[in-house]
């Protein structure tokens, strides 16, 4: 009979969270097999089955719902172990995986970078963008140690820690008649075609939200993927969008290029920070990152302002 092992117990924590074998050996990044081996390892020295299959998807056995509740609790405590070293180590040092965003990552992080390599030469930050659902999915999983998203993030084992607000502005072609009024009221837009990207995206929930507040239509049959294939769209007179200022600022200049940035009245903004398990606790890591990530984001040109 194998022995329990602590892979044994992650396995199935994530099983038991995704009820589907692909999703999960996606999550955990392995093969479907190797997933059901382990499973099956798993189920063998518990000596009961713990899932039911289904064509839809799997149930949890009871014995199932009471070993994924002692999975969470032990993988709990030893991540609370682990990372007790660094909760009581002061600066940032080692390495750190990060998931990013694409709507935020690329027009803040690379000055905190090159501030934090200046002031901490010894920290590794691994940096990893993906759209805001697959960064969870990923966080819980393990795949990465914290993400840099938008609120809300509405988990109980998700800690949320809010670094700064940053203002959302109306994006239009050069020939708009917005354009040249510079500002838009919300009685503006009722007759607009309002472009996002994908469902994926936590951007995508606000650009929806405005556009039914103002009886506007949204452009369901399209989507895009980045910030720069959306302004594209939009150039080409496919619709409007939203767009956060710290993109706005260093990829559009309303003097000259093919769009232009419009305020907003009254404004929108997000909230971005840093989210992390509950279960790694506060490690001085996070919080130094956090302080670090807040503080350029407020003061960096070509970042967001609180």
């Amino acid at each position: 009979m194998p022995e329990l092992s602590l892979r044994h117990l992650r396995y199935f924590a994530v099983l038991s969270r995704a009820l589907q074998f692909r999703r999960a050996a996606r999550q955990l990044g392995i093969s479907q097999p190797s997933l059901s081996l382990q499973i099956a390892a798993l189920e063998e020295i518990v000596g009961a089955p713990l899932l039911e299959r289904r064509r839809n998807g799997l149930i949890l056995t009871a014995a199932g719902r009471d070993v994924a509740a002692r999975a969470e609790r032990i993988l709990a405590d030893c991540e609370l172990l682990v990372n007790a070293s660094a909760t009581r180590r002061a600066g940032l040092s080692g390495t750190l995986r990060l998931g990013s965003s694409p709507t935020i990552g690329p027009y803040i992080l690379p000055q905190v970078l090159k501030r934090l390599h200046e002031t901490y030469p010894d920290f590794r930050l691994i940096i990893r963008d993906g759209p805001s659902r697959d960064l969870l999915e990923d966080l819980v999983a393990g795949k990465h140690d914290l993400i840099l998203t938008q609120a809300p993030i509405q988990r109980d084992d998700i800690r949320f820690h809010p670094l700064f607000r940053e203002p959302l502005y109306l994006v239009v072609p050069r020939g708009h008649p917005l354009a040249m009024a510079g500002v838009a009221r919300r009685r503006d837009l009722g007759q607009e075609q309002f472009l996002s990207l994908n469902p994926a995206y936590a951007l995508r929930r606000q650009v929806e939200g405005l556009a039914q507040t103002v009886g506007a239509r949204m452009q369901d049959d399209i989507d895009g993927t980045s910030l720069d294939a959306i302004r594209q769209m939009v150039a080409l007179g496919m619709g409007v969008t939203l767009m956060p200022q710290s993109y706005t600022r260093s990829e559009i200049d309303n003097r000259k290029d093919d769009v232009c940035v419009v305020t907003l009245k009254p404004g929108l903004e997000r909230h971005i920070g840093l989210a992390w398990r509950v279960s790694s606790g506060n490690p001085a890591s996070f919080e130094e990152l956090a302080e670090a990530i807040a503080v350029m984001g407020k003061t960096d040109p070509k970042a967001a302002n609180t």
